[in-house]
């Protein structure tokens, strides 16, 4: 098992999540043991399928005004309420910029808002609502920092967008590939003119009350984020699954471009805050396969990557979650790469028998019987590929989901 830059990361792995507009935490010296003892993960549900972990970094912020457009799960008259943190949730590309555990640095939320998008752009936003943090308008960020902010009541009408807003400055601010799945722009000269940025920093849950027959989150990659489909359609398989359930289940969707199954096997917050769910979907191996862990010279073997999905398991199997894996998809990889993407779905699917976990055949849904290393429908799976996806997911846990 390569465990090339553990060290490395140890020192920023320990887990402590703080309660609504304070600071409380869960310590544990065995960060895959930490218990998650915050309340406000099952007081607050996540009310959007956009993924909005921290993947990449932000060098330096001079008052940059950035803005998001969140579809919402649930429309009305919700309590709101947002976590941060301000840590790097999983590598991206092979990690210069940013790797798992990797520490934010220092900065400053000059002011933070949510409004009314109307459906979309092009239209006005209104109902500018401030969001504050400890009953102040200015926080001051340190690196690792989790906080939440103060909670906020707020309306969006149906077929709205939710918009977050907020001012920042400061330098190595964690932030999310965004790869254009919702409309996301920033002021960038604080003169009042929003241009595209695809690199924005956000909360890592839009949180809303809510009441829900069954909470999920999913954690994986690129395609539990849904890059590569297209702008503002929502159309990847998470979203496609939340739709199908209706807005009385939740559906926080973690999933991160780049990601690996080494970095959620750390234990480190991303995968605190996936486990508050009551189900967990993982959906890994596609970056495994290719780039193996951060600073790994080449792609895991079938058995590294199992071994980490065993170690991310064991996290949600201590939680409590019921759990459901996918396993990986077809990539058009060449022989060598098809050989450990097969025998990783067959060690997995052993793996889930191991842990009592639900193994759904993701891969069979992408490709054909014949030929069944070619993705049909793209290494990003389309719209089309979320639909067939979603509705086979939907009616085979429709009542494992409860």
């Amino acid at each position: 098992m390569k465990r090339l830059g553990s060290m490395l990361l140890a020192s920023v792995m320990a887990i402590s999540l703080c309660a609504c507009g304070g600071n409380s935490d869960s310590s544990s010296d065995d960060p895959v043991k930490a218990k998650n003892n915050d309340s406000n993960f099952d007081k607050y549900i996540s009310n959007t399928v956009i993924s909005t972990g921290n993947n990449y970094m932000v060098d330096e912020a001079e008052k940059v005004t950035y803005r998001a457009y969140f579809p919402v799960e649930e429309y009305g008259k919700l309590e709101y309420c947002f976590y941060f943190s301000n840590t790097v949730d999983s590598t991206y590309d092979k990690g210069a910029i940013a790797f798992s555990g990797k520490p934010g640095g220092n900065y400053t939320i000059e002011g933070a808002w949510i409004s009314d998008g109307g459906t979309g752009p092009d239209d006005k936003i209104t109902n500018k609502t401030e969001v504050t943090f400890d009953g102040q308008k200015t926080k001051n960020v340190t690196p690792v920092d989790k906080f939440w902010s103060d909670s906020v009541e707020f309306n969006v009408e149906e077929g709205h967008y939710l918009v977050w807003e907020w001012t920042l400055t400061g330098k190595d601010i964690p932030c999310i590939y965004m790869s254009t799945l919702t409309s996301t722009t920033a002021d960038k000269y604080n003169d009042g003119n929003f241009s595209y940025c695809d690199q924005i920093p956000l909360p890592q849950m839009i949180g809303a009350k809510r009441e829900v027959k069954h909470n999920i989150a999913a954690i994986g990659d690129s395609i539990t984020q849904g890059c590569m489909t297209e702008f503002m359609k929502y159309e990847f398989w998470a979203a496609r699954i939340s739709r199908l359930l209706g807005d009385d289940y939740g559906f926080y969707n973690c999933g991160l471009g780049w990601a690996r199954t080494s970095d959620a096997s750390l234990a480190g917050n991303w995968i605190e805050r996936t486990k508050t769910a009551e189900t967990v979907i993982v959906a890994f191996g596609t970056n495994d396969i290719i780039s193996g862990e951060y600073q790994a010279e080449d792609g895991n073997t079938a058995e590294e990557i199992n071994e980490y999905l065993k170690e991310v398991l064991d996290v949600l199997k201590d939680a409590g979650c019921k759990i459901i894996v996918f396993n990986a998809p077809p990539q058009d990889y060449d022989e060598a790469h098809e050989k450990i993407r097969l025998d990783y779905n067959e060690l997995c699917k052993k793996t889930c028998e191991e842990y009592n976990a639900e193994y759904f055949d993701f891969a069979s849904y992408l490709s054909h019987e014949d030929d069944p290393a070619k993705a049909i429908y793209g290494g990003h799976p389309n719209g089309e590929a979320g639909k067939i996806v979603s509705e086979a997911f939907v009616e085979k846990y429709k009542d494992f989901i409860g």
